[in-house]
C-alpha cells in the first residue's frame, strides 16, 4: 500500500476532525476509495471511536446512490430524509466526506426540480457542517475519473493530491495568519481583475484560516462578508465554475446592495439562474475566500481544489457562517474562482496588499 494513503488518514481523523474517544463518525466514500477508508476506520478505532461507513458508486453524495433514488422516487418522498439517516445526522459526532468518483459526471440525468427538493431535504444536515455545530472534513481520494478531470495520468494526479494535502500546516498556518491579520483589520475589500472590479465589506467581521482542518487541500483563510455591502461586477473568465456535476462557464455577476442583481453565462446559463433563484439567500455573497496553497499552481476542474490556488480568491453564493458572523442563510452554497495571477489586485481599506498574485504584506 502506498504509505501516503496512512498519512493521509491519520491527518483526516487526528488533524482535521480530533476524533474523541466514543464519537460516532459518518464517513461517506465510494469503493475506489477502499484503502483510505480502511486506514481510516483504524484511526478511528485506535481512538475508541465508531465509524459510521456509507459505500456508494459517487463519494459526493450525501447518501449512498441518492442520485439512482431520486431519479424514482415521488417527490413527496423526495422532499423527506430516511428517519434512520435523521437520527445519524442529528446524532453523529463528526462528519466526512471522501469523495472517490468513477464518473465525475454522474448525476446530470438529474432534473433542476428533482435537484432542488434534494437539497432541501438534506439542508439541516449541511448546516449542521456550515455552522460548525460538529466537525467535518471533505477531501478527495485519486481515482481515473478525477485524474482525468485534471488532465494527468493516474500517477502524476497522485503526486499532485497528496503533495497538496500532505503539508506542514503547522508552518502553512502561521504564515497564512500574517495575510488574514491584514484582511481582520480592513472594514473594505476590493477585487480588481480581468472584467471584475468588486468591492465588499468585512465591518466588524473576522476571517478563519484552513490549514488542514475543514476542507483538504487546506490553504485558504475566509471569511463571510457583510450581507448587504457587496457592490461591482466579477468575471469568473479564467475558469469554469462547478456545481456537481454541473460546470458553468464564463459567470458573469453584477452586485448591488449585496445581492446579485444580473447573471450571466456562455454555457450552463439555465443551471446559474436555477441556482440563484433557490431561495432568498442564494444571491447574497455568502464567502470570501483567499487561496494560499503554494502546492496548488493549476485549475482541476474542482473546486476543492481549485479554490486554494495560490494568487485566486473565490467568491461563494449563498450560505455563509454563521460562526464568522454570517446572518445570510441558504440551501446554496457554491463557490467560483477568480484567478488574480494576470494582472489582479487586493485591496484592504485602498491599500494593494497583494498584486498579480504575489503578497506585498
Amino acid at each position: 500500500m502506498d504509505p501516503r494513503i496512512e498519512a493521509y488518514a491519520k491527518l483526516l481523523v487526528e488533524r482535521s476532525l480530533d476524533v474523541q474517544p466514543g464519537w460516532q463518525v459518518w464517513i461517506n466514500s465510494s469503493w475506489l476509495a477502499r484503502a483510505l477508508v480502511q486506514e481510516v476506520v483504524r484511526a478511528i478505532a485506535r481512538r475508541g471511536a465508531y465509524p459510521l461507513v456509507r459505500l456508494g458508486d459517487a463519494g459526493m453524495e450525501d447518501v449512498p446512490f441518492e442520485v439512482i433514488w431520486a431519479l424514482e422516487t415521488p417527490e413527496e418522498t423526495l422532499s423527506e430524509v430516511a428517519p434512520a439517516d435523521r437520527h445519524a445526522w442529528e446524532t453523529m459526532d463528526a462528519w466526512m466526506n471522501i469523495g472517490a468518483p468513477e464518473n465525475t459526471a454522474a448525476g446530470l440525468e438529474l432534473s433542476a426540480e428533482r435537484r432542488a427538493l434534494l437539497s432541501q431535504a438534506r439542508h439541516a444536515m449541511r448546516m449542521r457542517r456550515l455552522s460548525d455545530e460538529i466537525p467535518w472534513v471533505a477531501c478527495r481520494f485519486p481515482t481515473a475519473a478525477l485524474a482525468q478531470d485534471a488532465r494527468m495520468p493516474l500517477a502524476e494526479f497522485e503526486d499532485f493530491l497528496y503533495g497538496a494535502c500532505l503539508r506542514d500546516w503547522d508552518a502553512e498556518g502561521k504564515r497564512m495568519a500574517k495575510y488574514m491579520d491584514r484582511f481582520n483589520q480592513a472594514s473594505e475589500v476590493r477585487i480588481v481583475g480581468a472584467g471584475t472590479d468588486v468591492t465588499l465589506s468585512l465591518d466588524g467581521r473576522e476571517g478563519e484560516i484552513d490549514a488542514g482542518h475543514a476542507n483538504l487541500p487546506g490553504g485558504e483563510f475566509y471569511f463571510s462578508p457583510v450581507e448587504d455591502a457587496t457592490t461591482g461586477v466579477v468575471h469568473f473568465s479564467e475558469f469554469p465554475v462547478a456545481i456537481e456535476p454541473h460546470e458553468i462557464e464564463g459567470v458573469r455577476l453584477v452586485f448591488e446592495g449585496g445581492r446579485v442583481v444580473e447573471a450571466s453565462a456562455t454555457r450552463g446559463e439555465d443551471v446559474l439562474i436555477d441556482a440563484l433563484d433557490r431561495d432568498a439567500g442564494a444571491r447574497v455573497l455568502g464567502e470570501l475566500g483567499i487561496g494560499c496553497n503554494p502546492g496548488i499552481q493549476r485549475h482541476i476542474k474542482n473546486t476543492l481544489f481549485d479554490e486554494k490556488i495560490d494568487g485566486t480568491v473565490h467568491l461563494a453564493i449563498g450560505a455563509g457562517f454563521a460562526t464568522l458572523g454570517s446572518k445570510n442563510e441558504s440551501v446554496i452554497h457554491w463557490d467560483m474562482v477568480k484567478d488574480l495571477r494576470p494582472g489582479g489586485q487586493l485591496l484592504c481599506d485602498g491599500d494593494v496588499v497583494q498584486e498579480n498574485g504575489r503578497w506585498l504584506l
